[in-house]
């Protein structure tokens, strides 16, 4: 299991950022938490976000590239993929994690990365950030989105 090692988060004003945060509608619980850390990430960066909904994991990276076309400092993907016994959970997994990462090297915009790929919903629970929960990975990748988004503004270490 992950959670331990992750990074420090920094806090700072991201409130000139424009940020899209696109969710998955499977696994209410799971999202539920997983959108309550997101909205607690952009309220300690001061930023207010637009939050859309899309049916599944394998939407996500089509509305996060359309959100990168329009100018977006940042676009934050959550979801929740629990493995089934069929493959479909790879093919839903690879094409997600590949299509969000076309959408960051295509866009050159920061993408949080807040999909879970667990084995069963108890692993999924125990990183929404829901009370008991170990892990809160949507505030998580809110944050890394931030934070990526600030090195690829004008006045970081790049465009010096």
């Amino acid at each position: 299991m992950s959670g331990g090692g992750g990074a420090a988060v920094e806090v700072f004003d991201a409130s000139t950022y424009r940020v899209a945060i696109v969710a998955a509608s499977w696994h209410t619980e799971v999202m539920d938490g997983l959108l309550a850390g997101a909205a607690r990430a952009c309220e300690d960066h001061q930023v207010e976000a637009t939050v859309v909904r899309v049916p599944g994991a394998f939407e996500l990276p089509v509305v996060c590239s359309a959100f990168a076309q329009r100018g977006y400092a940042a676009v934050v993907a959550l979801g929740v993929v629990i493995r089934g016994g069929t493959p479909h959970f790879d093919y839903v997994c690879s094409a997600a994690t590949d299509g969000l990462t076309r959408v960051s090297l295509d866009h050159n915009v920061a993408v949080g990365f807040g999909v879970l790929t667990c084995d069963t919903e108890e692993q999924a629970l125990d990183r929404a950030g829901l009370a008991g929960s170990s892990e809160d990975k949507g505030y998580e990748a809110t944050a890394a989105a931030l934070a990526t988004a600030r090195v690829l503004r004008r006045g970081s270490p790049l465009s010096r």
